[in-house]
């Protein structure tokens, strides 16, 4: 999307509009993964991760760089905390880096990695700032061989949610067990492209069931701990079309949705996995052999529902063009995705983001729509965990950012989300609690490195000190706020 377009313009000028808008008590903050942003790849005993193994393999990172240093949050804690609480966030949603707490992937919890999490949330309280800590975000300690496709990660994951809880348990006032296992399934084991790099396509699927395990049993060691948060756990979700109406397109979407969203929701809200899309029996048999007893782990109570939403997808059946890897790797590891009896289709109508996704805000009511018919009693309250556009930004000859394109992005889906759930919304019914910006900084974008940046607040990864320079976005967001 061009940075000039006449709805951004508006929108910039438009701040106090909108705080008139936000609902009473609706939730507003930024959305930060440790990975991203936490650099001090070896400090204080911290383990590796499987992103550490995956950054040093050839070809795999766009730009071929590392988050070893990253946004250097490590060290600059207090800077970002300052910017939190000037912008005026509500809540900051953080994650824990399993590999830091626990080096190995199990045993007693790392005292140099529980020090920097009491700074950051002793930090927090003291700003007013309520916490809402993901135990994970698909930084898997790389000593737990076979990731998630080996079910004992799921135990190990348990165990550590449990100690957390002891340690933490009476100063984060809301947990996220997991985040995105869709997206860890879909493109770390399936196709390749994100860590670990497998491309097993449907033998991917023991990945994202023992994600949901892991889940069930984080539910339950925290509970155990007696934790005085909330529990629950983040989705991505994306609201699915076929491309036409031919049946091979039809078959095709509601194969997508099934992968990406109804595999990941309807054993958690409904305690049972969806029924395989016809014409692919075959593929999805593994839904067939999974235990009673893992469904019941899996369908917890939970006190809320964290949404993370970006695109709509638009799905057309047969395969997509072959993944670039590189040339001298084997056949069999190859990526795969053309193997894949689908693939997406671009949504031409609307602007794109940096990445090149779809625009689309009038989505979001869709997609919280399909939530609540789909789920109906069993749809927890429900958060925006995650919500954001990614842009080439660049600082100009004054060293700013002018980022109006951002603040469209975000203004829109604001509107859309409080309208949707209003009275005689198309969402009405769905308990919204809030929506949290992707991101408060400039990170590392996994496979795509350091090209793409959804923060608020620029970083300069030229640099050493890792500078920090507000957006406009930023500023924008901070008279939103002032004006509820």
């Amino acid at each position: 999307m061009s940075s000039n377009t006449p709805a951004s313009r508006a929108w910039q000028h438009r701040a106090a509009e909108l705080g008139d808008r936000l609902p009473t008590g609706f939730q507003i903050g930024t959305a930060t993964s440790a990975f991203q942003i936490e650099g001090g790849a070896r400090d204080g005993g911290r383990g590796e991760s499987s992103w550490d193994a995956f950054t040093r393999e050839p070809g795999r990172i766009l730009d071929g760089q590392n988050a070893s240093v990253a946004a250097d949050h490590v060290g600059k804690l207090t800077e970002d905390v300052t910017l939190l609480r000037e912008l005026g966030a509500d809540s900051y949603r953080f994650s824990f880096a399993w590999p830091r707490l626990q080096p190995d992937g199990r045993g007693s919890l790392n005292r140099s990695g529980l020090a920097f999490y009491d700074r950051l949330l002793d930090q927090l309280l003291g700003n007013s700032i309520s916490p809402m800590a993901t135990l994970s975000h698909w930084d898997t300690p790389a000593a737990l061989r076979g990731g998630w496709l080996n079910r004992d990660t799921a135990m190990r994951f348990g165990d550590y949610a449990h100690q957390m809880g002891e340690v933490f348990g009476d100063r984060i006032d809301r947990w996220v067990t997991i985040a995105d296992p869709a997206t860890v399934m879909f493109n770390g084991y399936m196709i390749g492209v994100h860590a670990p790099g497998q491309a097993l396509l449907f033998d991917a699927l023991p990945a994202g069931h023992h994600q949901l395990l892991a889940h069930g049993l984080a539910v339950q060691g925290l509970r155990a701990a007696d934790v005085r948060g909330r529990i629950g756990l983040a989705n991505v979700h994306s609201p699915v079309q076929p491309a036409t109406d031919r049946e091979a397109d039809r078959d095709a979407a509601a194969l997508f949705d099934l992968l990406h969203n109804r595999l990941f929701a309807d054993p958690v809200l409904l305690g049972r996995y969806p029924d395989p899309v016809g014409v692919f029996e075959n593929e999805l048999r593994y839904l067939h052999e999974i235990e009673p007893d893992d469904l019941r782990t899996i369908h917890q109570p939970l006190d809320f529902y964290g949404v993370d939403y970006f695109q709509p997808s638009r799905v057309a059946a047969g395969p997509a063009k072959p993944v670039r890897v590189p040339d001298d790797r084997p056949d069999e590891e190859r990526p795969m995705i053309s193997r894949l009896p689908f693939h997406l289709t671009p949504f031409r109508e609307h602007p794109v983001t940096g990445f090149g996704w779809p625009n689309a805000p009038e989505y979001l009511p869709v997609l919280l729509a399909e939530l609540r018919d789909r789920y109906a009693a069993a749809l927890p309250p429900v958060y925006l965990t995650a919500g954001g556009a990614s842009y080439p930004d660049r600082t100009d000859a004054h060293g700013a950012v002018t980022d109006l394109a951002r603040i469209d992005y975000l203004a829109e889906h604001l509107v859309a989300a409080v309208d949707a759930v209003a009275p005689g919304g198309p969402a009405e019914g769905v308990n919204l609690l809030g929506y949290l910006v992707w991101s408060l900084l400039d990170g590392f974008e996994w496979a795509a490195g350091y090209t793409q940046r959804f923060g608020l607040v620029y970083v300069d990864f030229t640099d050493p000190t890792r500078p920090r320079t507000p957006k406009l976005s930023y500023t924008w967001l901070q008279q939103v706020l002032s004006s509820r």
